[in-house]
């Protein structure tokens, strides 16, 4: 890795201002590229080098690199598999990309054990990949090695149980917190926030806000706490109270922070007031395929198609990598405005030219468009032609599609697919006794009607194919 005294200086000085710039698709280009084969024993890799090579595979989620750099340690440099930091820097990368037991292997193989960040490595892994309890139960353990858990061990287990939508675990998790010595802080309240919001607790995530910034030692939302509360705004269009958080920004100085400002335009944007959002987005220095995301969903779900298309032909010309929620985005505007081959072109280059797998998202976008446009005979052989098994989301497209144009045959086929995806759903039988309501013909509406009596079906909540604009 490194032939001399000033080349291996040099060398690391790229790798360490690469990895403090968080280029970390750069740090692992110099990592592998100076790896010659042949050199075993005649190499010596700088003691920072192997770390610093795994943490950007945790921040990039890149495992097989991991998986890679962690051969290399065994075969090339097994020194360094005694070495804590190396240790510690190679579970964290297994838990932060999910692989939390090939982590726990790691932390049983080190050589001490009463290291408390490899102990919160592990237990945060286990806490963000939905082993709650099993975070606890590291922090019990931790405690009868004699180890104290710290504010960091503390939130990682309420973020655990928060995540898990366990808020009455999480909320006594902090009061013990608070009984071994430990306040609350901003990570502490974004935890019981985030968890809060990702559950669909949103009266409950807005009433934690509130008591965070009300508390009796005030502690300030920080950029993650303003982006984990606004979905619940956004997703409720309750513009007033999420005007009031984008000022708690500006206060605290963090608007224009990347993810906070691209999480107004968002708020903004779902709450309707789209040249809001496009004042925000204008002035922005730089944007992230999120905030471009976020501001042609929100262009297209107001009506402003074409604006949306636009923007996304604006974004590819400034050189921003679209990802699958661009294409739902922007194939969502296609729909909405009837451009059938636009969509269709757009549909073959998000793979061929863009390198992005298809997901059931973008079957149901495609569904959608067709059926709106009144190609349902196109729209159902493109369902049969699918290589993945279609959801809800699909039958439902079609089922919304059929209602709209009249065509009671196929709605009753995509209603029975549908009805046997989502049994409990009432939505189907509804859609279908509206179509068949078009067509006069009561007494099956009737039946319709009975069926869903009798399996006392519900109408589910968050089922955005029954909606068009």
């Amino acid at each position: 890795m490194c032939t001399g005294v000033t080349s291996c200086g040099s060398w690391m000085k790229q790798l360490t201002s690469a990895s403090r710039q968080g280029r970390h698709g750069r740090v692992l280009h110099l990592f592998f590229t100076s790896l010659r084969p042949g050199d075993r024993g005649a190499v010596d890799p700088h003691p920072a080098a192997v770390p610093t090579a795994l943490r950007a595979c945790a921040r990039l989620g890149n495992a097989s690199s991991g998986r890679l750099i962690h051969a290399l340690v065994l075969t090339r440099f097994p020194s360094l598999a005694s070495d804590a930091v190396a240790a510690t820097a190679l579970l964290d990368m297994y838990a932060k990309c999910g692989l939390v037991a090939s982590a726990r292997r790691v932390f049983d193989e080190m050589p001490r054990s009463d290291d408390l960040v490899s102990w919160n490595a592990l237990l945060a892994g286990y806490a963000r990949h939905s082993f709650p309890e099993r975070a606890l139960a590291l922090a019990i353990k931790m405690r009868g090695q004699g180890l104290r858990p710290d504010l960091v061990t503390w939130n990682a287990v309420v973020s655990g149980f928060a995540l898990a939508g366990n808020d009455w675990m999480a909320e006594d998790l902090v009061r013990a917190m608070q009984d071994d010595g430990f306040r609350p802080d901003a990570v502490t309240w974004t935890s019981l926030v985030s968890g809060s919001v990702l559950n669909f607790h949103y009266d409950r995530a807005r009433a934690l806000f509130q008591r965070m910034m009300t508390a009796g030692t005030r502690v300030l939302p920080s950029s993650a706490t303003i982006v984990s509360i606004l979905p619940a705004f956004a997703n409720v269009a309750d513009v007033k109270h999420g005007k009031e958080v984008h000022g708690y920004a500006v206060v605290t100085g963090v608007e224009q922070d990347l993810t906070v400002s691209s999480a107004l335009i968002d708020m903004y944007a779902k709450c309707g007031l789209v040249l809001e959002a496009h004042r925000l987005f204008d002035k922005m220095a730089e944007r992230s395929t999120v905030t471009w995301n976020s501001m042609i969903f929100g262009l297209a779900n107001s009506g402003h198609c074409q604006e949306a298309i636009g923007l996304f032909e604006w974004m590819l010309c400034n050189g921003a990598r679209p990802d699958h929620l661009t294409f739902t985005a922007v194939l969502t505007a296609c729909s909405y405005c009837g451009m059938v081959e636009l969509g269709k072109g757009l549909y073959r280059a998000m793979q061929e030219e863009h390198g992005i797998e298809r997901r059931l998202e973008h079957y149901a976008c495609m569904v959608h468009l067709l059926g709106r446009a009144g190609k349902l005979a196109e729209a159902y052989d493109f369902i049969k032609s699918m290589p993945l098994e279609p959801d809800c989301f699909v039958w439902g497209a079609l089922l919304g599609a059929c209602r709209s144009h009249g065509n009671v045959e196929l709605a009753k086929l995509a209603a029975s697919r549908l009805l046997a995806v989502e049994p409990a759903n009432a939505s189907s039988c509804l859609l279908l006794s509206d179509a068949l309501a078009s067509a006069g013909r009561q007494d099956d509406v009737l039946k319709m009607k009975r069926l869903a009596k009798r399996r006392r079906m519900k109408k589910l909540d968050g089922c955005s194919w029954l909606e068009s604009p």
